[in-house]
């Protein structure tokens, strides 16, 4: 890539609408397009541009990239900072110094060392497994930074290889190509530590790796807390994260329920990289709420319930919305639930925050007039930096709540 000093002798000017001036001067981060008075100036993805108020008064400095969010974030508030690779270095390596601890921890060698807009750069995260990085570029502007980011990881020192997800095709989905940039290829899965738990990790196989890093406190809290001796079902289980984490922490047994053929070999795989005998365990290639169904037919009940549904989802029997459909999941589980069992409650969705998500839990209970008790909640990881002005980029939201009666 030619030197984006050279490429960009002009700087774009959006002008900012007068009920959005204050948001952005106290340092709101995304530019979304009803803040905007016009975007006509936007034409190529990767573009500087400066945001003004109505007297043409600089507020902040910016790039154009489309994602699902918006149009792009704002990268500094200073009117002279260059979007050099000193600028790229300069926020990567601080991020990575914020996260020392991480990199010499034992038990831990899989995390994210740079977060977006809580980093400084939205659209843009890095994670980081044994060894390897992964990039996640979230718009074709982002990526157009390419060799900065790239550059700015060699400076930091030794790594084995980098892998890379481009994730702005029009819908934000996953283009699928050659994930691998530089280094050294992997031979996956590689396998990861977590708090001491063995995860099996692709990097080169399609949009997910088989393990979502932000959970990784709340996967502690069930080993550690709330699995031993209890019978643990964990819905939407994926490659059967949490239910690792139950079966190294004592559970009685795992139930583990998901709709895709691959979760069972991906479930029997983390199962077996841990040492246990996966044939303990339940592993089940069903439909989520047609489970609840069998489950009620059989009478059977959990003492421990997960639920981590992704934001949307739609099968050939049910459509599902996080924040239209959460309290009828919820009402489904405690259907399900011994008494004084747990359920933990888990969205990713950025749409709402934690009070209406437990808004959400209430209206369940209520309607099935059974009390419950919030044990506790959790947010994103440490790893996971949020930016106080941007309250949506810290969409992960968990709370473990005990039925009463």
């Amino acid at each position: 890539m030619a030197d984006k000093d050279v490429i960009m002798t002009k700087i774009m000017e959006l002008h900012v609408k007068t009920s959005e001036i204050k948001k952005y001067k106290n340092g709101f981060p995304l530019i979304t397009k009803d803040a905007i008075k016009s975007t006509d100036a936007l034409v190529n993805e990767g573009d500087i541009f400066h945001l003004l108020d109505n007297n043409r008064q600089f507020i902040a400095k910016g790039y154009y990239g489309k994602q699902n969010k918006g149009f792009g974030w704002v990268l500094t508030g200073k009117k002279e900072e260059r979007i050099d690779f000193r600028f790229f270095a300069g926020r990567i390596e601080t991020a990575v110094n914020k996260r020392q601890s991480l990199y010499t921890d034992p038990n831990t060698n899989a995390f994210r060392i740079f977060n977006g807009e809580g980093d400084g750069i939205g659209g843009l995260t890095i994670d980081y497994f044994d060894g390897f990085y992964l990039i996640n570029w979230y718009s074709e502007g982002i990526y157009a930074f390419k060799e900065y980011v790239i550059r700015s990881l060699d400076v930091l020192g030794q790594y084995k290889g980098i892998y890379q997800k481009k994730r702005f095709n029009t819908n934000g989905q996953y283009i699928d190509d050659d994930d691998f940039v530089k280094g050294e290829r992997g031979e996956f899965p590689i396998i990861v530590k977590e708090n001491g738990m063995n995860y099996a990790v692709y990097l080169n196989d399609g949009a997910m790796v088989g393990i979502f890093l932000d959970q990784r406190d709340v996967r502690k809290a069930i080993r550690d807390k709330y699995a031993n001796g209890r019978n643990v079902l964990n819905t939407f289980s994926y490659t059967g994260a949490f239910s690792v984490a139950a079966a190294v922490g004592g559970a009685a047994k795992t139930t583990s329920v998901d709709l895709a053929k691959r979760s069972k070999a991906k479930t029997i795989e983390q199962f077996s990289v841990n040492g246990i005998d996966f044939e303990q365990q339940d592993i089940i290639v069903m439909d989520v709420f047609d489970y609840f169904k069998y489950a009620k037919r059989k009478n059977l009940k959990f003492d421990l319930v997960i639920l981590d549904p992704p934001s949307f989802a739609r099968t050939k029997k049910h459509t599902f919305s996080t924040s239209k459909d959460y309290p009828a999941l919820i009402k489904d589980t405690i259907g399900i639930t011994e008494k004084n069992g747990l359920i933990v409650a888990s969205t990713n969705n950025a749409a709402f925050g934690m009070k209406r998500f437990k808004g959400f839990i209430n209206k369940a209970f209520r309607e099935m007039n059974i009390p419950y008790k919030i044990v506790e909640e959790f947010t994103l990881p440490e790893d996971f930096k949020t930016q106080q002005n941007y309250p949506q980029g810290d969409y992960l939201k968990v709370v473990i709540v005990r039925k009463q009666k």
